[in-house]
C-alpha cells in the first residue's frame, strides 16, 4: 500500500455481540474480509485499537477527517451507532453495511445499507462489487450527500439557513432600533441649539459598525456604502457633541452647516435596514 494512501476508518464492534459474533469473529471479519476489499480501492483500512493516550479523541478525529468511513451495523451495537452519529454530524462519505437479516432502525435505514452474506458466496460476491463501488463513489464525489444531519443543518432551505436568517432579522431589528434612537438625539440637538442648551447624549453605533465590518446581510454594495456614510456621520456628530461645551460657538456653527446633509443621510439610511428586515421576515 502506498505511503500517501488515504485512510478509511471502519466503525465496528470489538467484543462479542452475539453467540455467533465473538471477539475473534470481528477480528477475522475485519482482517480477512473488510480490510482487503477496502484496500483494493486504494485506501488504508483501519479501526480503533486500545492504544495509550485518549483513544476516544483519536476515534473522533478519525471519524471527522477520514475521507471514507465504513460502518458495520450488524447486531446494532450501541458504540457503532454513536460513532456513526458523530461521523454524520461532520462529514459526508460514509458507507453503511450489515449482515443480511439485521434490522436497521428507521432513522438509519432511510440511507441505503449494503448487506453482506457470509454463508452465500454468490450473493456475497455481488455485495463486494457494490461495496467497492460505494467506496470509490465516496472518493470521486466527496460532497455528495449521505447524511440527513448535514442535509438538515446546512444549505438552502435547511435548519442552518433558518437560524442564520432569524439571526439576521434580530440584527436588523437592532439596526432599526439604533437608528430611531439616533434620529431622536439629532432632533434634540437642533431643538437645544434654539434654546442655547447642550445635548449630553451620544449617538449609538455598535449595530451599524458590526454591519459595515462583517457585512452579514446579503445586500448590494450600494447598501453598505450607505451604511458606511451613515456611520461616518454618527462618528462626526459624536465628536462635535463631545466638544460642544468647550467650543460652543464653533460646534453650533458646525451643526447648522451640516443640518441638511445630516438629514439627507439619515433619511436615506432609514429605508435600508427597514426594507431588509421586512424582506427577511417575509422569508421566515
Amino acid at each position: 500500500m502506498p505511503k500517501n494512501s488515504q485512510r478509511c476508518f471502519v466503525i465496528m464492534p470489538f467484543s462479542q455481540t452475539s453467540e455467533e459474533h465473538t471477539e475473534e469473529y470481528w477480528t477475522e471479519h475485519f482482517d480477512s474480509f473488510l480490510k482487503p476489499n477496502i484496500e483494493d480501492c486504494g485506501l488504508i483500512a483501519h479501526r480503533s485499537e486500545p492504544l495509550r493516550g485518549d483513544v476516544l479523541k483519536q476515534i473522533i478525529t478519525d471519524l471527522v477527517v477520514c475521507p471514507v468511513v465504513v460502518s458495520d451495523l450488524t447486531d446494532r451495537n450501541p458504540n457503532v451507532f454513536w460513532e456513526l452519529g458523530v461521523r454524520q454530524s461532520f462529514k459526508q462519505g460514509t458507507v453503511t453495511i450489515a449482515e443480511q437479516g439485521t434490522k436497521i432502525p428507521f432513522d438509519v435505514g432511510v440511507k441505503a445499507t449494503l448487506f453482506y452474506y457470509p454463508k452465500d458466496h454468490i450473493k456475497n460476491s455481488k455485495f463486494v462489487k457494490q461495496f467497492k463501488r460505494a467506496i470509490k463513489d465516496c472518493l470521486s464525489h466527496p460532497d455528495r450527500s449521505d447524511s440527513h444531519v448535514l442535509e438538515t443543518i446546512s444549505g438552502r432551505g435547511t435548519l442552518y439557513e433558518i437560524i442564520r436568517r432569524d439571526e439576521a432579522v434580530r440584527r436588523t431589528e437592532a439596526l432599526v432600533s439604533e437608528y430611531k434612537y439616533n434620529s431622536e438625539v439629532v432632533s434634540r440637538i437642533y431643538k437645544y441649539i434654539k434654546k442655547e442648551e447642550i445635548v449630553t447624549d451620544r449617538l449609538r453605533s455598535s449595530s451599524v459598525e458590526m454591519l459595515t465590518t462583517h457585512r452579514y446581510l446579503d445586500e448590494e454594495s450600494e447598501f453598505y456604502e450607505l451604511a458606511e456614510t451613515y456611520f461616518d456621520y454618527v462618528f462626526m456628530i459624536n465628536e462635535q457633541l463631545t466638544i460642544w461645551e468647550s467650543f460652543h460657538e464653533s460646534t453650533v456653527k458646525w451643526f447648522k452647516a451640516m443640518k441638511k446633509q445630516t438629514q439627507d443621510v439619515f433619511k436615506d439610511y432609514e429605508k435600508a435596514p427597514n426594507t431588509t428586515r421586512q424582506r427577511l421576515l417575509a422569508l421566515l
